[in-house]
C-alpha cells in the first residue's frame, strides 16, 4: 500500500466518503514562476459561489513573485491554504497537496488557467446529484488575446452514457484529453487506487488513464467548465529531453491495461486495450511532430523507443487503420524513421496549405 493510501485508511468516512464539516471539493494548485497569471487563476477559483471548497496552492521554487502572491492571498481568505516546496514538478506539488486535502472530490488546477463563473456550483450539482469516482467535463482554450476555442472533445463528450458507467461502457472516453484538469476525483477512489503523480512532465497520463481503468462510476459533464491557457514558455511547450518522460508514463498505463479484467463486460477487453494502445503511440506521434518539443539530436533515439514501444504493446492480431495515422503506424513499425520523417514534412505543408486557402 502506498503512503498516500496509508493515510487514507486512517480517515474515518461512511459510505459516500464524506465526514461532518467535510468541504465538498478540494482545489489543488500547482504553482512555480506563473506570477503574470496567478492573480486571475486564485480569483477564478474563489470567486465561485460554491462555499464548500478548501484551496491548496502548493508553490515550488518560483524565483518570481508567486509565492509572495499566495501567501498574500492566504491571510486574506480561509479557504486557502499556502504550501510552499522545494522539488521541481506539478507532480510533485499535487502528490504533497492530495495528502493534506480534505474534500470528498479533488480537482486538480493549473495556476495560469482559469475557472469560469458558475462552473463549480455545476460540478457540486452532478456529483451531489449521483456521486461518481471520476467526473470528466468539458473545457475550452484561452488565446493570449482572450478569445476562446472549442475542445477536441467538444462533440464526443455528448455521446457519452446518460448517468454514471465504467469504461468498459464507453471506451471512447479514452480519445479524450489526458489532463487531470478536466476531470475532478472522488478523493477516497483515488487514494485507494494507489495511482499517484510521477515526476517531470506528461504526469497527468498515469492518473488519468489508472483512474479511468479503475473507476466504478463514471460521469459525464458536456458543459465547458475550465479554459486552458494558451501560452510560451510552459512545460508542454518547451523543447526538451524530458518529454521522453512520455513513454515511462504510458508503459504504466499500458501495463495496467493488461491486467484489466473488468466484470461487468469482458467482452470489452479488446477494444480497451486497443483503444489505449493508439492512443499511446499517437500521444508519441503528436509529442515527436507538433511544435519540435523533442529536440533535434534526440528525435531518432525518441523514434527508436516509440517503435520499441509498439512492437512490446502491440494487441494480438492489430491492424492498423487505413487512414494517415495508420500509414505513420506502419512506419514506426518498421522503424523507417526517414520515411515517417518525410511524410511528416509532407503532411505539415498540406495543413499549411489549407490554412492558408482558408484564411482567403
Amino acid at each position: 500500500m502506498s503512503r498516500i493510501s496509508q493515510q487514507h485508511s486512517l480517515i474515518a468516512r461512511n459510505d459516500r466518503g464524506d465526514v461532518p464539516g467535510q468541504p465538498l471539493i478540494s482545489v489543488i494548485i500547482p504553482v512555480h514562476n506563473v506570477e503574470p497569471y496567478l492573480g486571475q487563476c486564485l480569483d477564478s477559483v474563489l470567486g465561485q459561489s460554491l462555499a464548500a471548497v478548501e484551496v491548496i496552492a502548493v508553490e515550488s521554487d518560483s524565483r518570481d513573485k508567486s509565492g509572495a502572491i499566495v501567501d498574500a492571498r492566504a491571510r486574506d481568505d480561509p479557504r486557502l491554504q499556502a504550501r510552499h516546496i522545494q522539488e521541481h514538478g506539478p507532480g510533485c506539488a499535487r502528490n504533497v497537496a492530495l495528502e493534506q486535502a480534505t474534500g470528498q472530490y479533488v480537482w486538480f488546477v493549473d495556476a495560469d488557467d482559469v475557472i469560469p463563473p458558475g462552473s463549480m456550483q455545476l460540478i457540486a450539482e452532478t456529483i451531489g446529484n449521483e456521486p461518481c469516482d471520476l467526473l470528466l467535463f468539458d473545457f475550452a482554450y484561452l488565446d493570449p488575446d482572450g478569445q476562446t476555442k472549442p475542445s477536441p472533445g467538444r462533440n464526443l463528450l455528448p455521446e457519452a452514457p446518460a448517468g454514471n458507467f465504467r469504461l468498459a461502457g464507453w471506451p471512447d472516453a479514452i480519445s479524450l484529453t489526458a489532463t487531470v484538469w478536466s476531470k475532478v476525483f472522488r478523493r477516497g477512489f483515488l487514494l485507494d487506487s494507489g495511482i499517484s503523480f510521477p515526476d517531470g512532465i506528461h504526469e497527468d497520463v498515469p492518473v488519468t488513464f489508472g483512474a479511468l481503468l479503475g473507476a466504478e462510476k463514471i460521469r459525464v459533464l458536456s458543459q465547458v467548465c475550465y479554459l486552458y491557457r494558451q501560452r510560451p514558455g510552459s512545460f508542454m511547450a518547451t523543447a526538451s529531453a524530458g518529454h521522453f518522460d512520455i513513454f515511462r508514463s504510458y508503459r504504466q498505463v499500458l501495463d495496467m491495461a493488461a491486467k484489466w479484467q473488468p466484470s461487468d463486460d469482458t467482452g470489452s477487453i479488446d477494444k480497451v486495450r486497443t483503444a489505449l494502445f493508439e492512443r499511446a503511440i499517437g500521444h508519441y506521434a503528436t509529442n515527436l511532430e507538433a511544435g519540435r518539443r523533442v529536440p533535434r539530436g534526440d528525435r531518432r533515439r525518441y523514434f527508436a523507443m516509440m517503435r520499441d514501444d509498439f512492437v512490446a504493446y502491440r494487441p494480438a492480431g492489430y491492424r492498423p487503420p487505413d487512414s494517415l495515422s495508420g500509414l505513420k503506424y506502419r512506419l514506426i513499425a518498421r522503424n523507417s524513421y526517414l520515411l515517417y520523417s518525410v511524410l511528416t514534412l509532407v503532411n505539415r505543408g498540406r495543413l499549411r496549405v489549407q490554412a492558408l486557402r482558408g484564411s482567403g
